[in-house]
């Protein structure tokens, strides 16, 4: 014991003078280098990436601000799309295209895409038909491929006026076939929606994902105050699947 003291206090006579000063005053200097601010903005760059890449490749949110898929999806529900399952698209500059996904868009998925006349705006409407496959609608009845599309479970009609195919194209449409790489979407609320009965066909490109899940729902009824959550939120909405 007494051997490894004297050792010690010798080796610390031995340092040249100012050796031991400077390798301190280096250690502090490495210390003060990652203050906390810089490890602030750090995490904050790094998380904000992160989720740049999660819009991009994996999941997308998004708001439902019309009634056209009622009573499937409300006004103020918000939704995740997911971005997987037909491949995420990419649009920035040098690479563009779509990602090999786990399959191709089906009947019957719901799906959110550009709006066709205008891509800067987003719509969420039911897939009817696909390329190749024919649409017609007869008195409100969907038949595809010459099979009656049945109602989703959570569809609606509000108008019982029948419209006859001569001045709409509302209740009576087709047959008509889809071309290649173009999609045929249809709202639940049949007969409060604008869709491909009216702007035609959707392309393939346009196509952002499927929507997967609604993750919160709030009441826009104006009644309710904002900040009475027991009955402006729909709880029994939130962390529905959509289908």
């Amino acid at each position: 014991m007494v051997q490894v003291i004297l050792f010690g206090v010798a080796r610390k006579k031995a340092d040249p003078p100012g050796v031991g000063e400077e390798e301190d005053a280096t250690a502090a200097a490495a210390g003060r280098s990652r203050s906390p601010l810089r490890e602030t903005v750090e995490l904050v760059v790094f998380a904000v990436a992160i989720a740049l890449l999660l819009r991009v490749f994996v999941v997308q949110a998004f708001r439902i601000p019309s009634g056209s898929m009622e009573d499937t999806l409300l006004v103020g529900d918000f939704i995740l799309v997911d971005k997987i399952t037909y491949g995420p698209r990419l649009n920035i500059g040098i690479a563009e295209g779509r990602l090999p996904g786990l399959r191709r868009p089906r009947t019957g998925d719901i799906i959110v895409f550009k709006y066709p006349l205008d891509p800067s705006k987003d719509f969420v409407k039911r897939l009817i038909a696909g390329p190749g496959q024919t649409v017609h609608i007869v008195n409100r009845k969907v038949y595809v491929d010459g099979e009656l599309f049945p109602d989703p479970s959570r569809s609606k009609h509000g108008d019982p006026t029948v419209l006859p195919g001569t001045y709409s194209n509302r209740d009576n449409y087709g047959p008509v076939t889809i071309p290649e790489g173009q999609y045929f979407f249809m709202g639940d609320n049949r007969e409060n929606s604008r869709d491909s009965r009216e702007w035609g066909f959707v392309p393939e490109e346009y196509i952002k994902g499927r929507a997967l899940i609604i993750y919160l729902s709030w009441d826009p009824d104006p009644t309710i105050p904002w900040f009475n959550l027991i009955h402006k939120i729909r709880w029994s909405h939130i962390f529905s699947v959509v289908r």
